[in-house]
């Protein structure tokens, strides 16, 4: 998959992609429509994903508690896999951001990109002040030489499927619900990083992850799918994760800690994946070290048996 970050100087080679056009945050099953519409309204073009970095909204509001169910990193990993050959990851800034609606269609979609289709959804709006609809986004694709197609918004039973569905179902301690309108499993990734090791004095050590800028969901005790995407111990396992701020030990930096089934090796600095299978338990505080370990124990047993039926 190529990335490409600048709409004003753009190979020729790399004109004439049908596009999705969004931000993509899950990549959850409503996207892939978006992006399976884009493929087949134009079959012998490039696919590509037309999206922005920054999320306009951590950009329009900085201060904003984290809302991201995904890091960027994370979002182009799982549309290259899902066979984009284009991600058009345009930075969002005042420039971009200052452009009308018939502005944006000539100067990025038209004459910048090149674009020979685009897809939206029906909710789309665009350009400055989010003036534009999907509608006048047929208009001047018909003015200007492009092809629209306009999704319609999926549904799972009498919801929308959208990153605001799927966070709440998060936040409520739904993990399995979220990988019903995402397609997949909620999953957070990046590198282990360094903790206290307090874990291992506890018979669990665990290999730590920091969730900075990403939505924090339900707090507690996860049965979780773990791999390790590169390094000595590339691979999948299963495990057992605390979310949280680890009240027991009076910190309250929220990370993710995981537990890995029958594994023994060095993790700092791996590039991981974990995924959220089913809240066990919410956090607590525990009256000694014994009552931690002993359900700990039981969390490890309850976390086995979930894995083991998937």
């Amino acid at each position: 998959m190529k990335i490409i970050r600048d709409y004003q100087f753009v190979d020729p080679s790399d004109r004439g992609a049908s596009v999705a056009i969004g931000n993509f945050d899950g990549v959850h099953v409503g996207h892939r429509t978006v992006i399976d519409l884009a493929q087949a309204a134009a079959p012998d073009a490039p696919l590509g994903v037309l999206t922005f970095e920054p999320h306009p909204r951590e950009y329009f509001a900085p201060d904003a508690p984290p809302f991201r169910l995904m890091s960027q990193a994370a979002r182009a990993s799982r549309l290259e896999k899902i066979g984009i050959r284009y991600l058009f990851e345009l930075p969002f800034h005042s420039g971009l951001a200052g452009l009308s609606p018939e502005e944006f269609a000539r100067d990025v979609i038209c004459d910048g990109l090149g674009l020979a289709h685009v897809v939206v959804g029906a909710d789309f709006c665009f350009g400055k002040k989010r003036a534009g609809t999907a509608q006048d986004l047929v208009r001047f694709g018909d003015q200007m030489g492009f092809g629209v197609t306009v999704a319609p918004l999926l549904a799972r039973g009498d919801k929308t499927v959208s990153s605001t569905a799927i966070r709440t179902a998060l936040t409520e301690a739904r993990p399995r619900d979220a990988a019903d309108m995402l397609g997949h499993w909620h999953r957070i990734e990046g590198p282990v990083i360094g903790g206290e090791q307090r874990g291992r004095t506890l018979g669990y050590p665990t290999a730590n992850m920091s969730i900075e800028g990403l939505h924090p969901p339900a707090f507690g005790v996860y049965a979780v799918l773990f791999n390790v995407l590169g390094g000595p111990h590339k691979g999948a396992y299963h495990g057992v994760a605390s979310m949280g701020v680890r009240p027991m030990f009076g910190e309250n930096l929220p990370n993710l800690e995981t537990y890995v089934f029958d594994f023994s090796g060095d993790l700092y600095g791996a590039p991981v994946s974990v995924a959220l299978v089913e809240h066990l338990r919410g956090e607590e505080k525990f009256d000694s070290l014994e009552a931690l370990i002993t359900q700990m124990d039981a969390d490890s047993a309850q976390a086995r048996a979930i894995l083991a039926a998937l």
